[in-house]
């Protein structure tokens, strides 16, 4: 049979070059390169193919973006790309080589990616996100509808190795999902949200080394294609967790990035949720288009990416919003109590946890992990904080996604201040209370590591002569 008009070039001279050099290496096909497995290094040559996304259809061409690739992913995974070197008449990327086991779809798959792993790679993400320039030219409103209009003609083209009833679904939904958005898209890309980002941040360039996650493989054949808003490279991450039906992770990698993610006032993160739905539909639907590009190369099932283009559809699928407020003196296990709930609430991937401790060092300009200089625990710093978290929950919600307050929540004032705005955004309310022991709330705050509270046993000691007052919240015990 032959290959797919898609091949452009015979790369036979290189590959054999490689299996001599190589004799007992392992081999990985995928549409755009074959990988080859060294003892302790990987070779990667970029296939002769043309796309309308990526071009490397001549030999300069595919060492210019073998050059491009160590450049964008030393950034990100120093640790893995070493260099260029010529094979015969084409050129590979040479990397070390590392432990599969550790690549996320692997470890996803046995069940061991934990919500530690997705903390640590949110906060990596926000950081490689903070870090990268912002970019203009790119990811405007009709940037926009041309990149969708390229997705659906590229879902159409693979004809009935997707699912063609879905294809035409998707043709229809994602535009409608996008133009009430527009004005978001404009403000996002004014404010510098639109970065030279990773691009193709799937579970399969991902993998676990020395207990850490990171992130490889980053898009390097266009620009155009990595200048993004940084959302939409998050988001395809979250769509692939939540494909595998793991939207826990899903939700516990949003959530830290959304804690850690340095602040854009004039086009907030929590204002492009609104966005998001459509942004992982996209994500999904892209994911269906070259798996069955790679399906077709290799003649395999073309079942996964259906499934692909399944998921992208209930992306799309509305759920209403609501507003949940969790209370309780410090150890009673607020955050924990929130962070299990919020998969569980509203649209994929769930609902945004809005904690205290975080509003508080936000406005403090520290890290999380720091600690607040003494005197900060004010009465007046404390109004602030709370204005702060329902003015952020105020903006989760217009955006149509489910929020759950996580504070302290001790005076009457305060939780009826997270009733009122749900009464004000019409959306419904559940707020609860957690009661525990207090030398149980007093050990569990001695033990924290690495988290955003400051409480200690001693304030644990102070909080509980405070007067509460009337409590209409569901009280509960031990969380």
């Amino acid at each position: 049979m032959a290959d797919p008009s898609f091949v452009v070039e015979d790369q036979s001279e290189a590959i054999g070059l490689l299996e001599k050099r190589l004799p007992s290496t392992k081999r990985i096909d995928t549409h755009g390169a074959i990988v080859f497995l060294g003892e302790d290094r990987a070779y990667k040559m970029k296939r002769a193919v043309k796309f309308p996304y990526m071009d490397f259809s001549t030999a300069e061409r595919r060492k210019a973006m073998c050059e491009a690739e160590i450049d964008i992913n030393r950034r990100l995974a120093p640790e893995i790309y070493l260099g260029v070197e010529p094979v015969g008449p084409d050129w590979v990327v040479v990397m070390r080589r590392f432990d599969e086991d550790g690549l996320f779809d692997r470890m996803a798959a046995r069940g061991a990616l934990t919500v530690e792993i997705m903390a640590a790679l949110g906060a990596r993400i926000a950081a490689f996100h903070d870090a990268a320039p912002p970019v203009s030219g790119f990811s405007g409103p009709e940037d926009y509808r041309q990149s969708v209009a390229a997705d659906i003609r590229q879902l159409r083209e693979q004809g009935d190795r997707l699912d063609q009833e879905a294809t035409e679904t998707l043709a229809e939904a994602l535009p409608a999902a996008l133009e009430p958005f527009l004005d978001i898209v404009a403000q996002r890309a004014a404010a510098g949200a639109v970065r030279r980002c990773h691009g193709d941040l799937h579970l399969r360039n991902i993998v676990l080394i020395d207990g850490k996650p990171v992130p490889f493989d980053a898009i390097e054949f266009s620009p155009r294609m990595a200048s993004i808003d940084v959302l939409y490279d998050l988001a395809f991450t979250l769509m692939d967790l939540c494909e595998r039906g793991l939207r826990p992770l899903a939700n516990r990698l949003l959530n830290e990035w959304l804690w850690r993610i340095g602040e854009l006032p004039a086009a907030p993160h929590e204002t492009a949720l609104a966005l998001l739905p459509h942004f992982l539909s996209r994500r999904a639907s892209v994911r269906a288009f070259v798996d069955a590009s790679a399906a077709a190369l290799g003649k395999k099932d073309y079942g996964p990416a259906r499934a692909y283009q399944r998921c992208a559809v209930e992306f799309l699928h509305a759920s209403p919003p609501r507003l949940v407020a969790v209370g309780g003196l410090s150890g009673s296990g607020k955050t924990t109590l929130a962070l299990k709930l919020a998969p569980e609430i509203g649209r994929s991937p769930g609902a945004v946890v809005v904690r205290s401790d975080v509003e508080r060092k936000r406005q403090a300009g520290i890290a999380l992990e720091e600690r607040m200089p003494a005197g900060s625990y004010t009465r007046e710093a404390s109004a602030k904080v709370y204005d702060a978290m329902l003015a952020r929950a105020e903006q989760v919600l217009r955006a149509g996604y489910s929020v759950i307050l996580d504070a302290v929540h001790a005076r009457p004032d305060e939780r009826a201040a997270a009733e009122a705005l749900a009464k004000r955004m019409g959306v419904p309310f559940e707020g609860i209370w957690l009661d525990v022991p207090k030398d149980v709330a007093q050990a569990r705050v001695a033990g924290r590591t690495g988290d955003a509270s400051d409480a200690s046993p001693a304030v644990v000691e102070r909080q509980y002569d405070y007067d509460l007052g009337e409590m209409r919240w569901q009280r509960r015990g031990n969380a």
